[in-house]
């Protein structure tokens, strides 16, 4: 495919695809210029705290200046941040940025093996930390190279006495925050305090600097950290703003986040293309908490919403989200996994909104194709996100057609630079052209849009034909009695692997008899599950994703 020529008339009027990617050197440089331009507005709430865009200006300098003046950090060093979405969050992580330090995302639900291996192999000598998960961290420093801790409570970012008052009732009432003892520990009201009385030394960052150490491949392995750099941020956000037309309004945006700013999808749309455009976020600190999630929806007038299936369908179920005022609601964004075709028409259903789906990976800053607005194609991921370059590959190597399945390649500037100190593992993930690969099977259709067809390791063999798990989830998903599922190969003596699906069932009265019968009318035979299972709930990662390889191995255990 001569990419240049095939895509050259495929994107909707109005989608300006020649962006200008040297309009800031760094996402310090993106983040100064958003807080001298909207100053006086709302920057990010979270727990009913609001900073503005000049607040998070004055804290995120202080907190600078504190790591100048009163640690041994440098440019370059890893600070890792483990908190959910608190306004404390943007302030930390900016901070740190604009003191040239590299932010290491943490999973603040991470076990301790987890966090020992994230913190060790990043290198990192700093930790901010929420005192809720606090106790975890007691268990590990001792075995890291963190010389700096620093301790955040929810409400933090309150004026002091209601500080204390909502802290003192998370901590004792609610008990909220298990007994820890980390003594050398400051506490970040504290750092902020002392770091307003320190100078503060502007360090500006280059395009190639590091910006972030984002892990990955926690389901399918040891967590690796993706180089990105401020010049990959800088890149993603440029290069997707476009994609959403005349839907993000400067200063005018109210954006619910439910998605944790500590994975790269929210962290690249709240906090750096919403921040860019000056919008105000609502973060959302337990988007599993369904009830207390529509209750703050209610204060809001909002007009974007990003999130992902499951978290769709839990609220499209909820009888009080549906009373919501959608009026201003003009932009959804759907990323992290596949989003069914039944879970997009219920929540426009519900909301008049239709939903955006785009597709990204960590190691992609994330976006790497994004649906336009108002040119939609429900099933697809949309297009190339402009300069962008997208190819797929059969198991040789060999570029596949247009309209053949392969393994989509990507190659643009928001491509990270490697994996931290894995230079094999790199390596391995690159064509030897320069494209990434992304472990997708993809189809690239004749109107340019592209579908995921699966990831190749999910893939189902059934007598030597190849069935794709998305297709199979997107059919059941679409009965009126299954709330969620998640098809998997399993062993089989006859045709080497059967099709087996897990499912929440929103009634007790549906029964396998009805299921296969169901998928019998919408699928080929070899495509038909095999097995059913119910469950009360799917195994999730903590940004919401099924795990499907968590119920596979379950399987191969009960072979054994």
């Amino acid at each position: 495919m001569d990419f240049e020529q095939f895509y050259k008339d495929k994107y909707p009027p109005g989608v300006a695809t020649d962006v200008d990617l040297n309009q800031y050197e760094s996402m310090v440089e993106v983040f100064e210029k958003a807080v001298r331009k909207f100053a006086d507005r709302p920057a990010f709430s979270a727990v009913g705290a609001t900073l503005t865009y000049r607040d998070l200006d004055v804290q995120s300098r202080n907190f600078a200046a504190w790591i100048q003046n009163r640690t041994n950090l440098k440019p370059g060093d890893r600070i890792a941040v483990q908190s959910p979405n608190l306004t404390q969050y943007p302030v930390v992580v900016f901070g740190a940025m604009r003191a040239g330090l590299i932010v290491v995302n943490t999973n603040p639900l991470y076990t301790t093996r987890e966090m020992e291996h994230q913190f060790n192999d990043s290198g990192a000598k700093a930790l901010v930390v929420l005192a809720n998960m606090a106790y975890n961290a007691e268990k590990v420093l001792p075995n890291t190279g963190i010389e700096t801790v620093i301790v955040t409570e929810i409400a933090d970012m309150h004026s002091t006495l209601k500080r204390t008052l909502m802290n003192a009732v998370v901590k004792h009432v609610k008990k909220m925050v298990p007994a820890f003892s980390l003594p050398n520990a400051n506490s970040l009201p504290a750092v902020l305090k002392e770091g307003a009385k320190l100078k503060f030394t502007p360090v500006y960052p280059k395009k190639d600097d590091l910006a972030v150490l984002q892990y990955t491949g926690g389901t399918t392995g040891v967590a690796k950290g993706a180089m990105l750099t401020h010049g990959n941020l800088v890149a993603n956000l440029l290069q997707t703003r476009p994609m959403m037309g005349e839907n993000v309004v400067e200063g005018q945006e109210v954006v619910i986040a439910p998605l944790p700013l500590y994975h790269i999808y929210s962290f690249t749309l709240n906090c750096g293309i919403m921040l860019e455009a000056g919008a105000h976020n609502v973060l959302i600190p337990n988007p599993r908490d369904i009830p207390g999630f529509v209750k703050e929806l209610q204060n809001h007038k909002f007009t974007a919403f990003l999130g992902l299936n499951t978290l769709f369908v839990a609220l499209c179920n909820n009888e009080e989200f549906k009373k919501l005022d959608f009026s201003a609601l003009k932009l959804t964004s759907s990323g992290g996994m596949a989003l069914t075709s039944d879970t997009a028409k219920m929540w426009q259903r519900v909301t008049g909104c239709e939903i955006t789906e785009g597709y990204g990976m960590t190691e992609t800053s994330p976006v790497v194709t994004f649906n336009p607005v108002g040119a939609v194609q429900l099933g697809t991921i949309g297009l190339p996100i402009p300069k962008t370059r997208i190819k797929t590959i059969d198991d040789d190597g060999n570029e596949t057609p247009v309209g053949e399945p392969g393994e989509l390649c990507v190659q643009g500037p928001q491509v990270m630079k490697g994996y931290w100190q894995r230079p094999e593992e790199t390596q391995k993930s690159f064509t030897e052209d320069g494209y990434l690969k992304t472990g997708d099977v993809a189809v690239v259709q004749e109107d340019g849009y592209i579908r995921i067809v699966d990831r190749k390791k999910d893939m189902i063999l059934v007598s030597g034909f190849n069935v794709y798990p998305n297709e199979i989830e997107d059919v059941v998903t679409s009965h009126p009695q299954v709330v969620e599922c998640a098809a998997v190969g399993v062993p089989d003596e006859k045709s080497g692997e059967a099709v087996k699906v897990f499912l929440v069932s929103g009634s007790p009265d549906l029964k396998e008899a009805e299921l296969k019968e169901f998928c019998r009318e919408r699928l080929t035979a070899y495509k038909v599950p095999k097995f059913f299972e119910f469950r009360e709930e799917l195994p999730k990662t903590n940004v919401g994703k099924i795990l499907r390889r968590e119920l596979r191995d379950e399987e191969l255990k009960k072979q054994k």
